[in-house]
């Protein structure tokens, strides 16, 4: 169904808004937390993954941009999803989404919780899981005008908070401060490049994806694009930026310091500063990851959200979430988002020291089943699409998936994936039984 002109978004994004707020939704604590358990894992060779993950993650959103251009679809990849399968795929893809995102909404909100009490020791992890799902929460009621207002704010604080972490590294490294004695802690041999084996540098990528999830909210905010024809370019800026971005910085991690000693309860920009007592790092740090989780939180609420509004528009939801106030503030779907964040809370408070683990992995297996739907999807959408390509994109996501198994920190989260997938299935199979009937009553 294309966009009604009463539909129209009040404001319109060129391509460089579209790409700023990319990056605001995007670099999160996937990158300044999650990015410690990819390290631990395999080592220096994390490079490898972030690259891996960089390639796989401009072929899903090069995919999705030919989709958008092609028909711009509000619903975006789960329309496309419905439109390539059927109504189930559709469906299936939305609520997978939905669940993929409540799920990095409880790991934000955790890991909100976790740099929060750095300063305040004293008060428990839910006080601050109430406070930041409140304030998310209020953001989104402002409208996509607030909501891309507060996003762009935040990505040019995340954005300068790395490039002061470059310089302040390279600082150290060449002796400027702290004693640095200008030598880079290269790796010389297989070994030391891989220190775990190309087992560690499998079971990492699922991670190095992480940090890039993002890209499919990004689909979503499409539509709002003056010019359709544009997310390819909006994407391209976006995902060259970031890879150099988190190359960069994860790079300088670790020549300054040792993997080894990497902690997954702290940043590893906060660790490889540690040992040239600049006092005043560890707080502006702690502030930028505080912005950093807040706005993707806030970006995962504005997510599913939105998806909430198309799938019940598509009578896949309950029709109550598709009613707006103001045009644009779907209030029932963001009441109804809201019981998610209090279950994020909930688990939060019942198991705070290894639930961040579990839901980074499991929200990023269920991220990419979804990447894996835009793919597959496109193969039979768009006629001129690369078979190798596509089955490139394909197989560097099975690659990470499988390397989820293959490590005792990320089993579990996909064990957690795979039971929100069959709950989903068996509702599938539900509804399609129910859609059956609703056609043969009408024919």
């Amino acid at each position: 169904m294309k966009q009604r002109q009463s539909e129209a978004p009040k404001k319109w994004l060129a391509w460089w808004q579209l790409s700023l707020l990319g990056i605001g939704c995007i670099i999160g604590t996937g990158f300044f937390l999650g990015s410690s358990i990819a390290i631990q894992m395999t080592g220096p060779s994390v490079l490898l993954s972030f690259i891996l993950a960089a390639c796989g993650s401009y072929i899903v959103f090069d995919v999705l941009a030919k989709l958008t251009m092609m028909d711009p679809e509000k619903g975006s990849f789960r329309t496309y999803a419905k439109k390539a399968y059927g109504r189930w795929a559709g469906f299936t893809s939305g609520w997978v989404y939905w669940s993929s995102e409540l799920l990095i909404m409880g790991s934000q909100l955790t890991a909100l919780s976790i740099f929060s009490r750095y300063w305040f020791p004293d008060l428990s992890m839910w006080i601050f899981t109430i406070f930041f799902g409140l304030l998310g929460i209020l953001v989104v009621l402002t409208g996509s005008k607030g909501f891309d207002r507060i996003e762009n704010v935040f990505a040019l604080m995340k954005l300068a908070a790395i490039l002061m972490f470059v310089i302040l590294s390279l600082a150290a490294i060449f002796g400027i401060f702290g004693g640095g004695k200008g030598q880079f802690n290269i790796p010389n041999h297989y070994h030391d490049f891989f220190p775990t084996g190309l087992k560690g540098l499998w079971s990492s990528l699922i991670y190095g994806y992480y940090t890039f999830g993002g890209i499919e909210i990004v689909g979503l905010l499409a539509i709002r694009l003056k010019n359709k024809q544009d997310i390819a370019k909006s994407g391209r800026v976006m995902l060259i930026l970031l890879s150099i971005i988190y190359l960069i910085s994860i790079g300088l991690v670790i020549t300054m310091m040792s993997w080894k000693a990497v902690d997954t309860n702290e940043s590893p920009f906060i660790t490889a500063l540690h040992s040239f007592n600049l006092a005043f790092v560890p707080h502006v740090f702690n502030g930028v990851l505080i912005i950093a989780g807040f706005s993707t939180m806030v970006a995962s609420l504005y997510a599913i959200t939105s998806i909430l509004v198309t799938l019940a528009e598509d009578r896949d939801a309950p029709a109550i979430f598709s009613k707006k106030v103001k045009k644009d503030i779907a209030l029932p779907a963001i009441g109804f988002s809201t019981i998610g964040l209090v279950i994020s809370i909930i688990f939060a408070f019942i198991m705070p020291n290894k639930i961040y683990t579990y839901f980074t992995t499991a929200a990023s297996l269920m991220l990419l089943y979804n990447w894996l739907f835009i793919l597959f999807s496109s193969g039979r959408l768009i006629k001129d699409m690369g078979k190798l390509k596509q089955w490139i994109g394909i197989v560097l996501l099975f690659i990470a998936i499988s390397g989820a198994c293959v490590h005792q920190t990320s089993r579990v989260g996909f064990f957690i994936s795979i039971g929100f997938i069959t709950i989903i299935i068996l509702l599938t199979l539900i509804m399609k039984q129910k859609w059956k009937k609703e056609d043969f009553a009408q024919s």
